[in-house]
């Protein structure tokens, strides 16, 4: 038997930035960006390396390119994308192997990995300018 259309008074909230996502929801959305966003840039990244091999003049092309002022905001945040998919895919695969499974300990482990991309990336920045 159907049941009758029983209008329920739950709250809605339609604004997707008001909603406060905890660190650990966080931490996974971000996994997935970075994981999608190093996918897309992976033809780009063959296409130079190509033509870094064809020769000595255009591997120097393919440096110069590199080193731009406008190649430099790229490379950062391609790095960000690489940091944050290594150290956010360490934190799935321990927690698929039950470590830091309590909700404390999820919490702390979607700290750390968010301090270990930020590090990373200054120092990848500081190296490259």
């Amino acid at each position: 038997m159907l049941t009758p259309n029983i209008k329920k008074n739950r709250p809605k909230n339609l604004n997707l930035f008001t909603i406060r996502l905890p660190i650990n929801a966080v931490v996974s959305i971000l996994h997935r960006v970075s994981g999608l966003s190093l996918f897309l840039m992976l033809p780009l990244l063959i296409l130079a390396f190509q033509k870094s091999l064809a020769s000595e003049a255009s591997f120097s092309h393919v440096i110069n390119f590199l080193n731009s002022w406008f190649m430099k905001p790229a490379l950062i945040g391609l790095a960000w994308a690489f940091f944050h998919h290594f150290y956010a895919g360490l934190r799935h695969l321990a927690a698929d192997v039950h470590w830091m499974t309590s909700l404390q300990k999820a919490r702390f482990s979607g700290r750390v990995v968010l301090w270990l991309v930020a590090i990373s990336v200054v120092i990848f920045t500081i190296v490259i300018w």
